[in-house]
């Protein structure tokens, strides 16, 4: 019997509350203080918690594996990343509201600069173009036709583009376009099994065509594609934990992630602020709340760390009107760390801060790295955080006579 299953089995109905707070990229290593970003923010809030909470330091994936998103917040869910593995496609896709089929596969993405005269990437986000501007772009490669497949582009945020082909005989198994650094061309999409060779083939047709198209542009003149993947069809939140549960984030990533898991997606601003008045508003309907802090994890990956520091400020001072709701368990912590001195994501541990009714509180007295090494909850996988959620707000029957 998997974790899944055993939730499965063991969830109980109660009318306690559980609140998900996930900082996006949260971990970080010292920086010219001597200090992480965590460390050095000021966080009198998180700081009074850990002084009632217990704490620990949790790990993504497995010692020494960097987690994609998808696969960080797989595990905060209490899906092993490991057994369900999620596309970026799916989750771009379904995070903008588009509806994939058994017969659909699905990309996330990116425009990127190259260099006119050798072709390498010069920028893989394309300067990090707005919204509005990647629309127009999408307009023109919607022009793009493939025989025997249905094409569906949908831009999703800043220089990310969802793209969906629909047709017999996909399949996924394929190799992203993306080389992951600049200085070097984007790759050819190939097979990794014989019956994924139709779906690379016509990939690589539509990727030739989207050259043609953005050629002329500046400064997105070319795109890669990333997470190329079917739906896997994930048992629910409702199914695994008996949860009504919904998600407040102001990406689309995150909110595919959240439906993909079942999770009712609420609309919010685009600030902390206005997530946490979606959250106020919406307490009464729910059981589980996921909240997304994005910017801590932008601001890692432009090596940004002061911004990373005003980003965790800044949710660290909407603390109190969260607690004012009282609820019952409330986990703080992040998909996987971004350091701003690496400028990407990291295979190293997260804090966590746990809060409950009936927790052994340990000795920590404030939100850090160095600090989470002595707390209670010792050293964990992602995955071990909704067991001891459910627990912790009385959802879980005994296992066994």
């Amino acid at each position: 019997m998997n974790q899944i299953d055993l939730m499965k089995e063991l969830h109980v109905q109660s009318d306690k509350k559980i609140v998900m707070l996930v900082l996006d990229g949260l971990g970080g290593l010292p920086g010219p203080s001597g200090k992480t970003e965590l460390e050095e923010a000021r966080t009198p809030n998180m700081d009074r918690l850990c002084r009632q909470a217990v704490c620990g330091l949790s790990t993504p994936i497995t010692p020494g594996i960097t987690p994609g998103s998808g696969p960080g917040h797989l595990g905060l869910f209490g899906y092993d990343p490991l057994e369900y593995t999620i596309g970026r496609g799916v989750l771009e896709a379904l995070g903008i509201g588009l509806t994939l089929r058994p017969t659909s596969i699905a990309a996330r993405g990116n425009f990127c600069t190259l260099d006119p005269q050798t072709g390498v990437i010069t920028d893989r986000r394309a300067g990090r173009i707005p919204t509005s501007k990647c629309a127009e772009l999408v307009a023109k490669l919607r022009a793009i036709t493939l025989e025997g497949v249905d094409i569906t582009v949908e831009p999703v945020k800043d220089y990310r583009f969802a793209l969906i082909l629909d047709g017999e005989g996909l399949e996924d198994g394929v190799t992203e376009t993306d080389p992951q650094k600049t200085g070097l061309r984007p790759l050819e999409v190939r097979p990794l099994t014989e019956r994924s060779r139709k779906t690379a083939s016509l990939l690589n047709a539509w990727i030739g065509k989207a050259f043609e198209v953005l050629k002329n542009e500046s400064p997105a003149n070319g795109c890669t594609l990333r997470g190329i993947a079917k739906d896997p069809g994930l048992p629910s939140y409702r199914e695994v934990y008996g949860l009504n549960a919904c998600a407040i984030a102001t990406y689309p990533m995150y909110k595919g992630l959240a439906r993909l898991v079942g999770m009712d997606v609420l609309e919010a601003g685009d600030t902390i602020a206005s997530e946490i008045e979606t959250l106020k508003s919406a307490w009464d309907r729910y059981d589980f709340f996921f909240f997304h802090v994005k910017k801590t994890d932008s601001a890692g990956e432009d090596g940004d760390f002061d911004a990373k520091v005003r980003v965790i400020e800044e949710t660290d001072a909407v603390l109190p009107e969260l607690l004012a709701l009282k609820p019952s368990v409330l986990i703080i912590t992040g998909d996987h760390s971004t350091p701003a001195s690496m400028k990407s994501h990291s295979w190293h541990e997260l804090p966590v801060l746990f809060v409950a009714d009936n927790i052994r509180p340990d000795g920590v007295t404030e939100f850090g790295e160095r600090a989470c090494m002595a707390g209670g909850l010792g050293h964990l996988r992602h995955t071990d955080l909704m067991p001891l959620a459910m627990a912790h707000a009385d959802r879980l029957t005994k296992y066994g006579a």
